[in-house]
């Protein structure tokens, strides 16, 4: 079987890039924060704090007591972002770049004499060599084989700066040392469900037959998996995009019910901002709060689909009266789901006043030309410089639309 998929996945990305910017974190455990606080926890580590088993979701506290030596810092996303692109460009000075799976992951399709093991091990060299001349700090291991699957494997299997060659005739037995939760696709719940079913070692996973899998996937995916394991390339069905929302843990000064409401606000200004660039109408807001000693507490409110600022924070308002009269809040977040293309809207024959397309037109180009300071809704103005620009597994951030922080004169 060819080799058809190379999967470069750069190492401890934020922690790196951090090293790189800043020479005085070299060679130092660090932890990158998505805000300078004891309560949080660590979004990445580099990989000299790894080896004192701090990891991404390790609280600040544990990181502490695990490496008395931990440095932190703040997340910079913009700087993230910025950096992303700029080795997006190496990378695809060299071979071509199929698909962006996150900040930090990229997979190339093999075609031609790239599907020769040689020719594609120089690419794989020349593209380490190029990024090491954007920064030394900035490493990557690289996975190749038949598939995307076994090619992010692959990359796994040597960290940091590993080169990992997958060919069908190294199957199954080049899997067997791993561990299952090593895997793509194998979560804290798929493992549990796999130990139910006597699957207990990936070798055990290898062998079973593919009706087995489907059992134990409880359909069609299980088949899928049971190919991938094989370097086969299951087609998948393209997606839509289910949800668009932002957390925020709170900073001590706005550990209080206005400014919780502030940064809610603010998170939903801007999703519906992304809401209106994506095209996409919203039909379900969810709103979730983290208080102090007292765990958390949500609300759903459902409507007809729409994607005006304006109706939104009536909604958020609504549901934040109903909020428990407790005392702290240390995070907040919102999402807007069940998602449809706004060329499906149906326009109503009463209108009631939540529609706003023309002030949301306004508002959208004075933000693109002046920033996403310029504007806003009040509701936001406690917040000023907080809830920023953040960066999940698959989403990189449009900075144009998520950079500019609600920074108050």
């Amino acid at each position: 079987m060819t080799l058809r998929a190379l999967l470069l996945d750069f190492n401890s990305y934020f922690a790196s890039v951090e090293q790189q910017l800043r020479p005085e974190l070299r060679g130092r455990p660090l932890g990158i924060l998505p805000v300078l606080a004891e309560s949080t926890c660590c979004i990445a580590a580099s990989y000299q704090a790894k080896r004192f088993g701090v990891k991404t979701g390790t609280s600040v506290a544990d990181a502490r007591r695990l490496c008395p030596d931990m440095v932190f810092v703040e997340a910079r996303p913009a700087v993230y972002v910025e950096m992303h692109h700029r080795l997006m460009a190496v990378v695809d000075s060299v071979i071509a770049v199929g698909e962006v799976l996150s900040i930090d992951e990229v997979a190339c399709e093999l075609t031609g004499s790239w599907q020769n093991e040689s020719v594609v091990r120089r690419l794989a060299g020349e593209v380490k060599a190029k990024l090491r001349e954007v920064g030394e700090c900035l490493t990557c291991s690289i996975g190749i084989a038949p598939n995307r699957f076994l090619a992010k494997t692959a990359s796994n299997m040597q960290k940091p700066d590993g080169l990992t060659v997958i060919h069908e005739s190294d199957l199954p037995e080049i899997l067997f040392p791993l561990k299952l939760r090593d895997l793509n696709g194998i979560a804290k719940a798929m493992h549990a469900r796999l130990e139910r079913h006597g699957i207990t070692s990936v070798e055990a996973l290898c062998r079973a037959p593919r009706e087995r899998l489907r059992q134990v996937w409880g359909g069609v995916e299980g088949e899928r998996f049971y190919d991938r394991l094989r370097g086969i390339e299951p087609p998948v069905a393209p997606t839509r995009r289910g949800s668009i929302g932002h957390s925020h843990v709170l900073p001590p000064q706005l550990r209080y019910v206005g400014g919780a409401y502030a940064v809610l606000s603010k998170l939903t200004q801007k999703a519906a901002l992304r809401l209106r660039a994506e095209g996409c109408l919203a039909a379900r807001l969810g709103v979730r709060v983290a208080w102090r000693q007292r765990g958390d507490w949500e609300r759903v409110a459902r409507f007809p689909p729409m994607q005006d600022t304006l109706g939104f924070l009536r909604i958020l308002a609504s549901l934040w009266a109903e909020r428990p009269p407790y005392g702290e809040p240390t995070k907040v977040s919102m999402v807007f789901s069940e998602l449809t293309p706004d060329t499906e809207e149906t326009l109503s024959l009463f209108p009631d006043g939540t529609h706003t397309p023309g002030l949301d037109s306004v508002f959208d180009r004075i933000r693109r030309k002046y920033g996403n300071s310029a504007l806003y809704f009040g509701g936001a103005f406690p917040a000023g410089a907080q809830a920023p620009m953040r960066i999940s597994f698959t989403h990189i951030p449009d900075i144009a639309l998520e950079g500019d922080a609600l920074v108050t004169p």
